[in-house]
């Protein structure tokens, strides 16, 4: 086993005391701090601590030996998933991920930063608040009845024919600042759409604010989580929590950003169905609450004192809360808040005790 040190990553929207409260270091920061990786992605590879070497460099010089070969044979020598914190105060992109398929050409044809897909599952630790994927049409229909927006007759038309794509479409290459401000006053009046008021204070021009009128507005408590798959379209608003996803950085934008988007890009991809965002309350076994979701490349556990993490395959252990010991063989580990270690393949299992809370990574093979 090996303990990390590992990257925060600042951006506009991110948290100047969620992720410093976690880590135990001064509230407020000095900078809005929105992303705590634990991984081997090469933009920001976690390190071994005491030594600075690179996960990624680690892993690169044992493949076979610290991924395991059923792992390497489904995901190449590589870690095949990323661990993060996000630290949410404002809102994210309205944005989407390719599937593999897509992720490959994308990579191979289209400037897309690596060849890899980029589904997620997300854990809230606080409430947390996000938008994901097309709300049933008939509902959006109604929300925008209760509107009574003239101006969103073709939004209101393509929803009727069953086609949140094609509204989607309208409302991401017709938009103006004078739309947004005309549906963010109706939306303050309706109470499932105030969201989209707040959105409109942050973006007051963007279209992706009358775009965010077709998704499923969600509310996480702590302990609930999002599945977020290839192609859903998705925007988180405000809170804290953990997320696990494939090792990639692939994200196309559409709106409710300051950064470049590619609205034709993210509509190529764009998952077309309908219906409730996949929110799972997880299974639990004694210890052990496992987020399932059909993603091969990973799992995401929460974890308390007493729980056995069964060997083989690569791992990541990130203590959210308190103190955890990790023991594996004759190795013990002490993690506090924010602190994480990665865990090698073998057989062995390890015993997690102490007085803290904790997330573990693993493959879903």
């Amino acid at each position: 086993m090996r303990k990390l040190d590992t990257i925060v990553r600042e951006y506009h929207w991110g948290s100047r005391t969620a992720l410093a409260e976690l880590r135990g270091e001064p509230s407020p920061s000095a900078a809005p701090q929105a992303e705590l990786w634990v991984g081997a992605h090469p933009d920001d590879p976690s390190r071994l601590a005491g030594c600075d070497v690179p996960l990624d460099a680690y892993l690169a010089a044992d493949p076979v030996g610290l991924l395991g070969p059923d792992s390497l044979a489904a995901f190449g020598p590589r870690l095949p998933f990323l661990l993060k914190v996000l630290a949410v105060a404002a809102p994210l992109s309205l944005q989407v991920h390719p599937d593999r398929a897509q992720a490959a050409v994308g990579f191979a044809e289209r400037g897309y930063r690596d060849d890899r897909p980029k589904p997620e599952v997300l854990v809230a630790l606080t409430d947390f608040e996000t938008l994901s994927g097309f709300r049933p049409a008939a509902e959006t229909a109604a929300l925008l009845d209760e509107l009574n927006l003239p101006s969103l007759a073709p939004m209101r038309d393509a929803l009727a024919a069953g086609d949140p794509w094609g509204a989607l479409r309208w409302a991401l290459c017709t938009a103006d600042a004078g739309l947004v401000a005309e549906v963010a006053s109706a939306a303050a009046r309706v109470p499932a759409l105030a969201h989209i008021a707040d959105l409109a204070e942050v973006y007051p021009a963007d279209a992706g604010v009358v775009a965010a009128l077709l998704l499923n507005a969600v509310r996480l408590r702590p302990g609930q989580a999002v599945h977020v798959g290839a192609g859903v379209l998705h925007a988180h608003l405000r809170g804290t929590g953990v997320e696990l996803m494939a090792n990639s950085d692939n994200v196309l934008r559409a709106g409710l950003t300051t950064k470049p988007v590619d609205v034709p890009a993210v509509l190529s991809l764009v998952d077309r169905a309908t219906g409730p965002a996949a929110v799972l309350d997880g299974e639990v076994d004694g210890p052990l609450r496992t987020y399932r979701t059909p993603e091969p490349e990973f799992r995401l556990h929460a974890v308390r004192p007493g729980a056995v993490l069964a060997g083989g395959g690569p791992q990541l252990l990130l203590c959210t809360k308190g103190l955890v010991v990790v023991r594996r063989g004759g190795d013990e580990v002490a993690l506090r808040g924010g602190e994480s270690l990665f865990l090698p393949h073998g057989a062995d299992a390890a015993e997690v005790s102490g007085a803290g809370e904790a997330f573990w990574a693993t493959t879903n093979l």
